[in-house]
């Protein structure tokens, strides 16, 4: 297994985790750390303190998404190429030759709705 891989595999499960951290949160004051509120008076944890965790979770994974997405880019196997420019390079060679250009001949009989030449 490749190192990109490896690296791919750890982007996608921590996109995965952020997804479900920011789906937990509501903005309004409900989500997650609402339901351990109840009536506001038996608190699991506290509203508060589940609403710290999860700015911190999402800043976390997000710092770590960013992070694993640099390092991959120095991951990838690009296979010994040379990375220089070849629109640089005078003596490099195109790969497509140029298209044909019709030669047009000039026909004294032909008028340019007859295009026949007849």
């Amino acid at each position: 297994m490749s190192t990109f891989t490896i690296f791919l595999a750890l982007i996608v499960v921590v996109a995965f985790l952020l997804v479900v951290v920011i789906m937990v949160q509501n903005p309004k004051g409900g989500g997650l750390s609402s339901s351990f509120g109840g009536g506001g008076t038996q608190q699991l944890g506290g509203v508060k303190k589940t609403t710290d965790f999860l700015d911190k979770s999402t800043w976390t994974l997000a710092t770590l998404l960013l992070v694993l997405i640099l390092l991959s880019n120095v991951a990838i196997n690009r296979g010994g190429e040379n990375l220089d420019s070849k629109a640089l390079d005078p003596n490099a060679t195109t790969s497509q030759p140029l298209p044909a250009v019709p030669v047009q001949t000039t026909n004294d009989t032909a008028t340019p709705a007859d295009s026949t030449g007849n």
